[in-house]
């Protein structure tokens, strides 16, 4: 079978970025699984994917505006201190969950001053190339309920 809309597809992959240093990797023995053609995964990634079979090695270069998105420096901006739950905890490299108009939005702390903490609401790896060695495991027919879930069930289905 080849990798298409609503198949599940499992696969090893590692992650690189262009300077040769490891972002990310399957675990040993734990493939990742994804319902192809519903955004579970990168949409660069997915594309390189589509009419692939298990088995199948691939190694690819994905641009940034098809992974994470072009870093956009609207998303960095200095907010008063005070606004944090214990102002002098916070130290760069945190993570914090805050309510928009959109929607709860994940940001990370890259800055501290005494009075203003500059936070950054990009995705780690917006903005970079990234490249992949893949291996296709296992590509199968989705099951129903996993067509209305929109993503992957385990054996013996899924509980929500």
């Amino acid at each position: 079978m080849k990798i298409a809309s609503q198949c599940v597809v499992t696969f090893h992959y590692t992650l690189h970025d262009d300077d040769g240093q490891l972002l990310d990797a399957s675990g040993e023995g734990r493939p990742l699984a994804y319902l192809h053609g519903c955004g579970n995964i990168i949409e660069g990634l997915e594309r390189a994917l589509e009419g692939r079979g298990s088995g199948e090695v691939l190694d690819v270069a994905i641009e940034a505006a098809e992974a994470y998105g072009e870093h956009q420096p609207e998303l960095v901006q200095d907010v008063p201190r005070n606004l944090f739950p214990d102002p002098d905890a916070v130290a760069p490299g945190m993570s914090f969950q805050g309510e928009t108009d959109d929607g709860a939005q994940s940001v990370r702390v890259v800055a501290v001053s005494s009075d203003t903490v500059t936070i950054d609401a990009n995705h780690p790896l917006a903005g970079q190339r990234l490249r992949f060695h893949v291996e296709v495991v296992e590509v199968r027919s989705a099951t129903q309920e996993e067509l209305q879930h929109g993503h992957v069930h385990g054996p013996g289905g899924h509980h929500h």
